[in-house]
């Protein structure tokens, strides 16, 4: 028997309908989690519907235990419960922890042995959105192909009912997770460490966890407030990122870790007030795990530095480095199947596997290996920092284009790259030697320069990255040349943010 019937993807708040029927608008199924304006573009009997799918597909896996957890935000507690309700109604035993940040939801699913996780979130993304992040094979989440089988049982009426949905409490998770992230850990020497949450979940935790590791912890926004009175928790963003780095110069502390709102990512300033993009981060905890674990395999997205494969001490430990898909479910995915030691992504997921974590990302985790880099190395986090080579990067730029056009907008972007490529054409002047396009376009050029383009997996964007190891200049040269031809493609409008 279907629990609810097709959903609509309009219905007018403050009517009976918007009560009792399912109201969900379907791009908001993307391609590793799902994500809508709240209630705009979905309402709580919608949300109940997305749950009964949910529950529908594990229940046909025969995974039909869940774990569920939820952000700090002032909705997501109607939201979890919704979802909830849906995952019961299709036969789900339901585990709910609480509040949670994202990996600990993922923790949760190994503590407690259970297939199956769904955390409510809307991650990064400003107050009036929401969304859930799935997994039903440990430690990984939901891709393109369950986020499309999810979508077509949702969107098509198709749930099912079933007998034997059910519903308990799992008290003290956070607790479980910091002892087995931290342990008997302890730093060898202090450290004064700026920890930034923007009120958003993460501060029930992190402070916790440097003060575990014997950190002296310096708090900045770190009360959980769900009108986010600061700024938006991301660490990505540059007004996070100023707040600390001003933090750091005040105190004079030895750097500071940033978290979104979720926690599973961070961000890091150093004791210059630099802020350092996770990428160059990854180099140089990839350098620092180098002697323990040679020849390693690293995975890096396609937005990332090329230092993974031209430094020179990664080669020297014959570190391999795998350039792949961005978004946190694929690259969950790529570090299980190479067996990598690490991936890591720009936009700050770190996802640590073999001996360092579980495979899954996470913010907290990260910090700790940051804490014990320092600490391993002697030096400062700047001096660390300077020890790579010179690369020139732009921030990550993302012009808009509409959600419904930008797939195949970058198919058209990509077939000219690859016919001007074989026709010779120049990017700042230098040849194009090779085009990735396991994700976009990334133009690899002479000389170790590349630039990116790619579509946005949650927003209504492109993405566009460049990187020169020449110069500033160089690297100005091979956006402007890149950016010449987006000006001439018609669905693609203005930017966030240019250099």
């Amino acid at each position: 028997m279907s629990l609810f019937p097709k959903p609509h993807t309009t219905i007018t708040e403050n009517t009976p309908a918007f009560l009792s029927e399912p109201m969900i608008t379907p791009t908001g199924f993307r391609e590793y989690d799902a994500r809508w304006r709240f209630p705009q573009e979905i309402n709580l009997v919608g949300m109940q519907a997305v749950g009964a799918a949910l529950g529908t597909m594990l229940k046909e896996w025969d995974k039909a235990q869940c774990v569920v957890g939820c952000d700090y935000r002032s909705y997501s507690l109607d939201v979890k419960q919704a979802l909830t309700l849906g995952l019961m109604s299709a036969g789900c035993e339901v585990i709910d922890i609480g509040v949670a940040l994202s990996p600990v939801t993922y923790f949760a699913q190994f503590d407690l042995d259970v297939p199956a996780c769904a955390m409510v979130t809307a991650s990064h993304n400003p107050n009036g959105w929401t969304g859930v992040k799935i997994g039903a094979d440990r430690p990984l989440t939901f891709g393109p192909d369950e986020m499309g089988r999810l979508k077509e049982i949702a969107m098509g009426g198709m749930a099912k009912a079933a007998p034997g949905g059910s519903y308990r409490r799992e008290e003290g998770m956070i607790e479980r997770y910091l002892d087995d992230l931290v342990g008997d850990t302890k730093l060898s020497r202090k450290m004064r460490v700026v920890c930034a949450t923007g009120n958003g979940t993460a501060g029930l935790t992190a402070p916790k966890l440097l003060e575990r590791l014997g950190a002296e912890v310096i708090p900045l926004h770190i009360e959980p407030d769900y009108t986010f009175p600061n700024y938006n928790p991301n660490p990505e963003a540059m007004e996070m990122l100023h707040s600390m780095a001003d933090a750091v110069k005040e105190h004079g502390a030895d750097f500071a870790l940033g978290f979104d709102g979720d926690g599973d990512r961070c961000g890091v300033v150093d004791d210059e007030g630099e802020e350092i993009f996770a990428d160059k981060v990854g180099v140089m905890l990839t350098r620092s795990w180098a002697k323990d674990y040679p020849g390693a395999t690293v995975v890096a997205d396609v937005k990332s530095t090329g230092l993974f494969v031209s430094d020179p001490v990664l080669q020297e430990a014959g570190i391999k480095a795998d350039y792949w898909r961005t978004g946190h479910s694929h690259m969950k995915r790529r570090v299980k199947e190479l067996g990598a030691l690490a991936g890591f992504e720009k936009s700050g997921h770190y996802f640590l596997a073999g001996d360092l974590g579980r495979g899954y990302d996470c913010g907290m985790v990260v910090a700790r290996e940051i804490c014990l880099m320092v600490d391993r190395a002697g030096q400062s986090m700047s001096d660390l920092r300077k020890a790579l080579p010179l690369v020139w990067t732009t921030p990550t730029m993302s012009p808009h284009c509409p959600d419904l056009e930008k797939y195949e907008v970058l198919e058209r972007i990509v077939a000219h790259f690859q016919d001007f490529a074989a026709k010779g054409g120049t990017i700042a002047g230098k040849k194009i030697t090779d085009i990735i396009t396991i994700n976009g376009a990334r133009m690899q050029l002479e000389g170790g320069g590349w630039a990116l383009v790619r579509a946005s997996s949650n927003t209504p964007n492109l993405v566009v990255v460049c990187e020169s190891p020449e110069s500033d200049a160089d690297m100005r040269a091979i956006f402007a040349d890149v950016d010449a031809y987006l000006d001439t493609v018609p669905e693609v409008g203005e930017y966030d943010q240019k250099i």
